[in-house]
């Protein structure tokens, strides 16, 4: 697995994670160490595109949710209870960290272990950076 990194500047800057191969138990950690220490040099948006990435396993998501933690704690956008109560509504999505691009199997992975309930997924680099 490769991880280029670029920022993007939209209404605030974007660290964007551009993944080539795939996030499974033999890879995670490089990808979850990168985006820390992103996260720890500064980094307060990321955008992970998952473009060429055919593939991510429970390890993977396990990696995307401790960076949605870590942001969170940073960020401090609401408190546990809210977050439950906002994500079984289905009106909660991460300010902070989304993904993009994902195949149709990383797509469908993200989707079953029930991501897309908290991090928005979207097709666009472009829009993704405007939206955050």
């Amino acid at each position: 697995m490769d991880i280029k990194v670029t920022t993007e500047q939209g209404r605030v800057p974007v660290t964007i994670l551009h993944i080539k191969g795939e996030i499974d138990s033999a890879t995670y950690q490089t990808f979850q160490s990168a985006a820390e220490k992103l996260i720890a040099d500064g980094a307060r948006y990321l955008l992970v595109n998952l473009q060429d990435a055919p593939y991510i396993s429970s390890a993977g998501l396990r990696a995307l949710h401790n960076l949605f933690n870590k942001l969170r704690a940073i960020h401090k956008d609401v408190n546990d209870d809210e977050l439950r109560l906002r994500m079984k509504a289905g009106t909660y999505k991460s300010p902070y960290l989304k993904v993009a691009n994902l195949s149709p199997q990383v797509k469908d992975a993200f989707e079953l272990s029930g991501f897309e309930t908290y991090i928005e997924a979207v097709d666009d680099i472009n829009k993704a950076v405007a939206s955050f």
